[in-house]
């Protein structure tokens, strides 16, 4: 249906359509919550490599990163080394992920997000947005190219890149994703899950509300999400906002 030539009922005729829908919502949040639960059950692969980032507070391991807790989430945010700014994209992701840290701590979980610029390169961005989550630096160790976020020179100029569990082409040399870890009572740490492209939406309520109202997300097919702005950004034309 098009939003600007609804169909209009009796709320009779609306009741029974909505009931129908609700039919079709309730065999979604079944197949979520099953979904959910295979998630819970995968199997966990240890961390053999040392990985070391840098932090405000100095050098840091993967295992710190955890903050005396036993869950970690690690958001894979899109800022390359010599970029201006971050990805606007991630930048909508973490928006939206920075509110919920204080209730992932209450859940035994830690978030950080992760970037291979250096970390004097991003600091300034992150202030600018008023983001206090944990964001530190991999440039100089593997770890992005580890969990296939970051892709060499090499990888792009061949036409295909390992990202999302397949081959694919990708136009630059980095990438978004979501990665999580547990660590067992020996110290011990483990990688749980790692989801990447369309596997994000899941991170973004904005979506959630907009898929509620008639014109849904509005997005041009061709570019979805070429409307999303850096929050401080909107009302700026498109040609203003710079794009890694």
């Amino acid at each position: 249906m098009n939003p600007s030539t609804p169909t209009i009922v009796s709320p009779e005729t609306w009741l029974a359509a909505r009931r129908e829908l609700l039919r079709e919502e309730k065999q979604l949040t079944a197949l979520r919550e099953r979904l959910a639960v295979r998630r819970r059950a995968l199997p966990w692969v240890k961390v053999e490599k040392s990985y070391t980032f840098d932090s405000p507070a100095g050098r840091v391991s993967l295992s710190d990163l955890f903050n005396g807790r036993s869950q970690l989430v690690i958001y894979h945010f899109m800022f390359g080394p010599g970029w201006e700014e971050g990805c606007k994209s991630c930048s909508y992701v973490a928006d939206h992920l920075a509110a919920t840290v204080v209730h992932l701590q209450a859940r035994d979980v830690s978030f950080a997000a992760i970037s291979r610029a250096p970390l004097a390169e991003f600091t300034p961005f992150k202030q600018r947005l008023g983001w206090s989550f944990t964001w530190v630096s991999s440039h100089g160790n593997d770890f992005n190219f580890d969990y296939h976020v970051s892709f060499t020179d090499e990888e792009l100029a061949r036409g295909s890149v390992y990202y999302n569990y397949g081959r694919t082409a990708f136009p630059a040399e980095e990438a978004p994703g979501l990665s999580v870890f547990a660590k067992d009572a020996k110290g011990d740490v483990y990688h749980t899950y790692s989801t990447y492209s369309r596997g994000l939406d899941a991170l973004i309520g904005t979506y959630t509300v907009l898929d509620l109202v008639p014109k849904g997300r509005d997005e041009d097919p061709e570019a979805p999400m070429s409307w999303v702005r850096y929050h401080d950004s909107y009302g700026q034309p498109a040609h203003a906002i710079a794009t890694p």
